[in-house]
């Protein structure tokens, strides 16, 4: 999720009670320097001051790849009137060895050196909110959620609206990451208004993508492409319809809601041990302060109904550092880093007043929580 017009974007088988999640929780401050247990942890450094999103795709060779999204740059943070310094998404790439964790932050350069977005949009007055992402044979491919600026939204859409999903396809990951080769496909055009782009998961012979349907209670929708035909995704899109049945293209009105209630991000991943799919997002409330997990055991659903795992200090008037304009969100699993017993989720604390990110340092990074599960 941004900052500035697009920073306020709106956002059973656990058996540990919410007070057992409270007191067991172990909060893992993102500014802390990790130890030898591979505890992500995200420094200001290498002009990078600040991002979201914060998903992770491991990489065969050990290396994880994090999908950023707008991304504050420089010697420091800077806000222009209401405009923070900042590209509209960026990289890392982390490792874990003997000596820790390690994180290289990419922001790509142009021909003059000038900082750019790393997935660059394609269509006018556009940028892209860069999501979640899979690999394919050699192939990185990342979901790309197109936002366009739209000043006469209602006042719950805050200045921005959706405009189409593409997938990006990222070859070359042996070289430098400023070297990556990044082709485009477009997936789903502008004015359907449930963009599969939220969470992207393989199993068996597709790619399964979930869809944020933007109308009535905000349900996620199933759809899918068979691994053979991402090459030409759009010609290649199926969705789950409300019989049961995968039908091509995507029709919301007739798909199913495989979640009530959903959210723009969000992650599904699959926990051999529970052989269940496990989602990980915050309430869909855009200061609610609890992070949620569901459970199936199919990815298509029955998905159970919500179980806190996580309450939000940032927002607890308790909390020392309290401040009414701060919201959370960008909840999300990294199961390469996962133990037994507990899960490792990232989330992301903004502001509703911009000018507040140059004094706050203490938000606006992915923060790391480590959670008991079972």
């Amino acid at each position: 999720m941004p900052v500035g017009d697009s920073r306020r974007r709106c956002v059973g088988r656990i058996v540990l009670v919410l007070t057992l999640a409270l007191s067991c929780a172990t909060s893992l401050h993102a500014q802390e320097k990790s130890t030898g247990d591979c505890v992500p942890s995200f420094p200001f450094k290498e002009s990078w001051w600040g991002a979201d999103a914060a998903y992770s795709i491991p990489l065969l060779d050990g290396r994880s790849v994090w999908i950023f999204g707008d991304t504050l740059y420089g010697d420091r943070r800077v806000v222009e009137a209401s405009d923070p310094r900042m590209v509209r998404n960026s990289i890392g790439i982390s490792t874990c060895s003997d000596s820790g964790w390690k994180l290289e932050y990419v922001i790509r350069h142009g021909d003059k050196g000038q900082p750019q977005d790393f997935f660059q949009a394609q269509h006018k007055s556009t940028w892209y909110w860069a999501l979640d992402g899979f690999l394919y044979k050699d192939d990185l491919w990342v979901t790309l959620l197109c936002v366009r600026s739209s000043p006469k939204t209602t006042s719950a859409a805050m200045g921005f609206e959706t405009c189409g999903t593409d997938l990006a396809k990222i070859s070359g990951l042996e070289n430098d990451p400023q070297r990556w080769s990044v082709k485009y496909f477009p997936l789903v055009p502008d004015g359907v208004h449930a963009y599969p782009s939220a969470t992207a998961v393989v199993e068996g012979e597709y790619v399964y993508i979930f869809a944020l349907l933007e109308a009535d209670s905000r349900p996620m929708l199933m759809t899918r492409i068979p691994l053979h035909g991402l090459d030409a995704p759009a010609e290649h899109l199926q969705y789950l319809s409300k019989n049961g049945s995968w039908k091509a293209g995507l029709k919301p009105a007739d798909a199913m809601h495989v979640m009530k209630h959903g959210n723009t991000e969000m992650t599904v991943r699959y926990h051999p041990l529970l052989k269940e799919w496990v989602a990980v997002l915050n309430y869909p409330n855009l200061f609610s302060d609890k992070i949620v997990t569901r459970t199936s055991p199919q990815i298509t659903g029955p998905w159970s109904a919500d179980k806190v795992v996580y309450r939000i200090p940032e927002l607890q008037k308790s909390y020392a550092g309290y401040d009414k304009d701060t919201f959370c969100y960008a909840a999300k699993e990294h199961p390469e880093f996962r133990r037994p017993g507990s899960l490792l989720i990232t989330y992301a604390c903004n502001t509703m007043n911009v000018q507040k990110i140059t004094t706050e340092l203490d938000i606006y990074f992915p923060k790391v929580v480590r959670v008991p599960f079972p």
